[in-house]
């Protein structure tokens, strides 16, 4: 059960990013453990569990991030994470889709739902399904726009087209869509309410999620 993080879980994180080698991680493995590892999954599960309470409809597998970075992929950098996330998607998806998120860092946290990756197949669907009914899009932008999520993903150098809306064309214009909120790491973080605080949160999103999910399941 997911208690909270504290003070020590920003610190370790902080030490680790300066101090990203084999020997220092194993030194302390036992506080990345105690005040990162043990309540991070305990987030994610929680979390889980009060997506399926909030939102029965939802059909989704949590998957944990791991500490260690690909050895691959380092690309001159340590080989620890200093950021951890996990991911809640649809189980029927498997490479490709929406999904929810939360990513923890040294000194803040943040969450959000996103469509990553996202062939240009794929957005040509999501932009044909916009044009064919545009009021149910700007209804579903509007709700999220009121509930404070800020929209990320990259747009087009070239807009694909324009409506007279900058809040509609900027979501039109995408390579791939995201919305976020962040916050100071403290606060919610530090107590048991985090789990509800992201459940409620992502319901919020929910019917947005939808309408990318229909996208690759049509």
């Amino acid at each position: 059960m997911f208690t909270g993080f504290s003070e020590k879980t920003g610190a370790f994180l902080w030490d680790l990013a300066f101090n990203n080698e084999r020997p220092w991680f194993l030194a302390h493995k036992q506080e990345f453990e105690d005040f990162v590892n043990t309540p991070f999954k305990a987030l994610a599960q929680d979390t889980y569990e009060r997506m399926g309470e909030r939102m029965p409809e939802f059909e989704g597998a949590v998957h944990v991030s791991r500490i260690y970075r690909d050895a691959r992929r380092l690309f001159g950098r340590g080989p620890y994470k200093d950021h951890l996330w996990f991911t809640v998607a649809d189980g029927r998806l498997k490479h490709e889709g929406p999904g929810f998120w939360f990513e923890l860092g040294p000194s803040d946290y943040s969450y959000g739902m996103g469509y990553y990756d996202a062939s240009p197949a794929r957005m040509e669907v999501y932009r044909r399904n916009i044009d064919a009914n545009p009021a149910r899009f700007r209804r579903l932008i509007e709700a999220v726009s009121r509930h404070g999520w800020v929209l990320g993903g990259e747009a087009y150098k070239r807009p694909k087209a324009t409506h007279g809306d900058a809040m509609f064309d900027a979501w039109y214009n995408l390579r791939w869509v995201s919305v976020h909120k962040s916050f100071d790491l403290g606060g919610d973080a530090y107590t048991d309410a985090l789990p509800g605080v992201v459940a409620d949160a992502w319901r919020e999103l929910l019917p947005l999620y939808q309408f990318l999910l229909e996208i690759c399941l049509s």
